[in-house]
């Protein structure tokens, strides 16, 4: 039994859903009974056979048509009941109830006229609105006129019943069609979701996994080139490599959780260890100041600062990079700008990688933006985020 894509919750056993083939064998009597319940006004026509009214053959003839009649009746609206329309197949049943209910109303008498009211909520629950706002009228004029050559009196009685009985179904089977669609609509929500988590999660593991992997690369050669002549500080770079890998172990653990939200006082401080591991020197702040900046916004800037730094120790061959962070009052209000310049190329790609795709949608769902390139013989990227309201704008960095 599949779960509800919202709820998570399975439904009952015993429920048949409007709008739903049967999902297993238990489902077919319980659909059967919902949909064949109206066949319980085919007592006249049934009382009509066993009265004794006509012939052998009459009766014969009778049932069988009474039988044939049933039977497509079932088959269009178990079947297509609030489907798309398929022309064909519903036309083609339709077209064959038209034919026995006046035939079998016509030979046998007035007690047949009730087909009548089935043919009415056949072409109510299958067809499209338009057709059935001409094929009911047009099955009640039928019938009474069918009714004039037995039984004018109920003819007419049955005339407002039909049209109202199939009109109803119209609505009936706008209700399936609208509970089909919206249970669709459901289920792309919940997939919808689904790839926006697996999105996130795969640009937090790209950031975090980058960003450590890159520098215990830069460590692991460090530690190489020490290892003959100065062993002692090999071995300082292999703790930091450990150091490394159990924090990036720690950050995938709170990635995959959802619970991370880094910190740009700490990826300050990390930019500053990586960019000195790889030989750049580096012109970082120390401290900075985020009063009136919003948890999200500081997060979205982190991650840009991380992805910055990934880039130049990874793709730049930068010798210098520096690192930025201010106030500024823009006609949108005010905001915190991080810019991280290098003296490198900036990568050898000929457009924007993973990283950087996933860090500008990232900022936009702060609210803020991000620009990137390259800037006389270095490379640049600044990324801007909005700041709360009355927040204090200096222009320090």
């Amino acid at each position: 039994m599949t779960e509800d894509p919202l709820t998570g919750q399975k439904p009952p056993e015993h429920q048949v859903r409007l709008g739903q083939r049967p999902r297993t064998r238990r489902d077919v009597p319980a659909k059967v009974l919902w949909i064949g319940v109206w066949l319980v006004f085919l007592s006249s026509p049934v009382g009509d056979l066993v009265g004794g009214h006509h012939t052998a053959r009459a009766t014969l003839a009778g049932s069988l048509g009474l039988a044939a009649f049933v039977g497509v009746y079932l088959a269009l609206v178990f079947r297509n009941m609030g489907r798309s329309f398929a022309p064909r197949t519903v036309v083609g049943l339709i077209a064959v109830l038209a034919v026995l209910a006046p035939v079998l109303a016509y030979t046998l008498g007035s007690a047949w006229l009730g087909l009548f009211v089935y043919l009415s909520v056949a072409c109510g629950a299958t067809l499209p609105v338009r057709a059935s706002y001409w094929a009911i009228p047009a099955t009640a004029a039928l019938m009474y006129l069918v009714g004039l050559h037995s039984n004018e009196k109920e003819a007419r009685g049955l005339l407002l019943l039909v049209v109202l009985i199939g009109f109803a179904m119209v609505g009936v089977g706008q209700l399936v069609r609208t509970t089909i669609e919206l249970r669709k609509a459901r289920a792309t929500v919940a997939q919808l979701a689904a790839n926006e988590e697996r999105l996130r999660l795969a640009r937090d593991l790209h950031d975090l996994l980058g960003h450590s992997l890159s520098l215990i690369t830069l460590k692991s050669e460090l530690a190489g080139r020490m290892l003959p002549d100065h062993p002692d500080k090999a071995a300082q770079q292999v703790a930091d490599i450990e150091q490394v890998s159990r924090q990036a172990l720690v950050d995938v653990r709170e990635a995959v959780t959802g619970y991370r939200r880094p910190r740009l006082a700490a990826e300050l401080a990390g930019a500053q260890v990586a960019l000195t591991a790889a030989g750049v020197v580096a012109e970082v702040p120390a401290e900075p100041d985020l009063a009136g900046v919003p948890g999200e916004a500081e997060s979205a800037l982190a991650w840009a600062l991380r992805e910055a730094v990934t880039n130049v120790v990874r793709h730049s061959g930068a010798d210098r990079c520096v690192v930025r962070l201010l106030r500024r009052q823009t006609l949108d209000g005010p905001v915190l700008e991080l810019s991280v310049e290098d003296s490198g190329s900036g990568g050898s790609g000929k457009g924007p990688g993973n990283g950087l795709t996933g860090l500008t949608e990232r900022l936009e769902k702060a609210g803020g933006s991000l620009e990137a390139g390259r800037v006389g013989h270095g490379f640049r990227l600044v990324a801007r985020v909005p700041m709360a309201a009355g927040a204090d704008i200096g222009s320090g960095a």
